[in-house]
């Protein structure tokens, strides 16, 4: 019996009735279905089938970028009810889930919506799509996983062939540099960096082994492996690294580097001996990322105003503040950058290097040498340096030596871990400097935290309410009217910012890369008094705020207001400001 669709297309003589009895006997002998073999034997174009298709049933018709499709997205279906039923997930937000399919006249598929839809507690918006765009679909459904899969089976297939050797060294040295081992690393690193993936986390469990990646600072499983895979791909890894193989008791650090396209991106590798077998985490470190200009990273205003002041002066140390992982060394190699001239000897000390700078000198501490910050700090005074980088001020010795080093005429950039701008003063004076050499050597203080961005594609306009309205305008209330306006920040309610639901470019979290929310402290007159005569965080506070310091939480709120990020990310990043020295 033809379906009504079949027959809405002879009705309008889009496609001959005697074509159409032709693929019905066709169609029972093989059993498969007219429209099937409709567009098999071109009796009609597939653009035409699915444009009619679209009216007759009155869904409309989607055409969707499969190379946008994310992979958490993809796992909302698995890839056996979508072949089953012919429907992908393409875009989900907190009530709507939006599905494509193929065949919107089979029962079949509108009791599996149903199922879904309870299932997830969401409605369901459907969209037809063509046979080709759900074929595409279907190809991309396990990318990643199928070429793990591919590799794991290459693997099982050699060492069933070399199953005469029964010493596990004997296998383990073999699994190692074989090429299914060698696949399964170079995959997990090339979707880590097509992922933007900051670290790569391989971790072993009782009956397995997690690869998960880091994205925009929150972790995301992304693969499960066998249990005995562990140990090669560990391996491998350490090969790369230049580690010792044997050695699985103690943790050890390396690096390697690998070319993607024409980029170098470079690998910092950590073990962690666990009973369970060892951890790694890999940080991938993309130079591109760490060359970005004061507008990328989010530095405006009187903050950018300030920077660029301070690094212009022939000596001084500029300290950054934060925890760790909210972009300080960044901060510093985009200063560097800039400041990177012909006419300037530039040296680092850092532990370890993690970008490679064309025309800086650059140094990596080995502690266990007794190349120490402090060491290496007093060999750099006798490079003749103009600029000094220091990764981290740690000691009471690495203290003093960097505020000499200023006093002599040096230009210091370096970090200290403290959570405010305000409580980096105090915090010197606690590692033994004296409070007299401080005014005359520190010159600038930015604290600092990386903050995630809102997603440009699904980001909506939201009316604050009456809550977060009190919060804005007290907050406003406290930021001077210039910056303000510099800032073009409106300062009366109602106030608007902004939510994101989700969509595929964003990979359904909302949020897509990461910015910095700053404030920067500089040395003045009345902040130099305060520190020679005892220096608590209440007065140093008391005089920021005189000298107009734009706080981490104003500079959150006004980007907030402009759109780049969200409240209760900036909320998130500084409810939680106390020192903890």
């Amino acid at each position: 019996m033809l379906s009504d669709f079949i027959q809405h297309l002879v009705n309008k003589k889009i496609i001959k009735q005697e074509d159409v009895n032709e693929l019905s006997l066709i169609s029972e002998k093989k059993g498969e279905k007219i429209e099937d073999l409709l567009l098999q034997k071109k009796n009609i174009s597939e653009e035409e089938f699915f444009k009619e298709k679209s009216v007759f049933y009155n869904i409309p018709l989607k055409s969707i970028d499969v190379a946008d499709l994310s992979s958490s997205i993809l796992e909302e279906i698995p890839e056996e009810t979508a072949r089953r039923y012919k429907i992908i997930p393409f875009e989900k937000s907190e009530n709507i889930f939006k599905v494509g399919l193929v065949n919107p006249e089979d029962i079949s598929v509108k009791f599996a919506l149903d199922f879904i839809a309870r299932q997830k507690n969401v409605s369901i918006e459907a969209y037809l799509i063509s046979y080709t765009e759900f074929n595409e679909y279907i190809k991309k459904y396990k990318v990643f996983k199928k070429e793990i899969e591919t590799a794991v089976e290459r693997l099982e297939e050699e060492e069933k062939k070399e199953a005469v050797k029964t010493q596990p060294e004997e296998i383990l040295e073999k699994a190692t540099g074989e090429a299914p081992i060698s696949k399964i690393v170079s995959v997990i690193i090339k979707h880590a960096i097509e992922g933007k993936a900051s670290d790569i986390h391989i971790e072993p469990f009782e009956d397995k082994t997690r690869v998960r990646f880091r994205v925009d600072g929150v972790l995301y499983p992304s693969l499960f492996l066998e249990k005995r895979f562990l140990p090669p791909v560990v391996s491998r890894i350490k090969i790369l690294s230049n580690l010792r193989i044997d050695e699985i008791r103690a943790p050890q650090d390396g690096r390697f580097s690998t070319v993607l396209g024409k980029k170098k991106i470079n690998f910092r590798v950590a073990t962690f001996p666990t009973p369970e077998g060892e951890k790694v985490a890999i940080r991938v470190l993309d130079p591109s990322a760490a060359i970005a200009g004061f507008d990328q990273l989010g530095m405006k205003g009187r903050n950018v105003d300030i920077i660029k002041k301070c690094i212009n002066l022939p000596f001084g140390m500029i300290i950054f503040c934060g925890p760790t992982g909210s972009g300080k060394t960044t901060s510093q190699y985009t200063i560097l950058q800039d400041l990177n001239k012909e006419d300037v000897n530039i040296v680092t000390l850092e532990d370890p290097v993690e970008y490679w700078v064309k025309g800086i000198n650059q140094s990596q501490v080995r502690p266990d040498i007794g190349y120490t910050f402090a060491s290496g700090l007093r060999q750099i005074l006798r490079q003749d340096p103009d600029i000094i980088m220091i990764g981290e001020i740690r000691d009471e010795e690495t203290a003093s030596l960097a505020v000499h080093a200023a006093l002599t005429g040096h230009l210091v950039l370096s970090t200290l871990h403290t959570n405010t701008a305000a409580g980096a003063l105090p915090r010197f004076i606690d590692m033994g400097v004296e409070p007299f050499l401080l005014p005359v050597a520190l010159k600038l203080v930015v604290s600092q935290r990386l903050i995630r961005k809102l997603c440009f594609s699904c980001k909506e306009k939201v009316k604050a309410n009456k809550e977060e309205e009190q919060i804005i305008e007290k907050t406003l209330s406290e930021i001077s009217d210039k910056e303000k306006k510099r800032r073009k920040i409106q300062t009366s309610p109602p106030f608007y910012f902004y939510r994101s639901k989700g969509c595929r470019k964003c990979a359904e979290k909302g949020t897509k890369g990461r910015i910095g929310i700053y404030e920067s402290l500089a040395m003045t007159k009345e902040l130099e008094k305060i520190v020679i005569n005892g220096c608590s965080k209440t007065e140093v506070s008391n005089e920021a705020m005189r000298q107009g310091m734009v706080t981490l939480k104003q500079d959150g709120v006004m980007k907030a207001l402009e759109g780049t990020v969200s409240l209760e990310e900036v909320f998130k990043a500084t409810e939680a400001k106390e020192e903890i020295f």
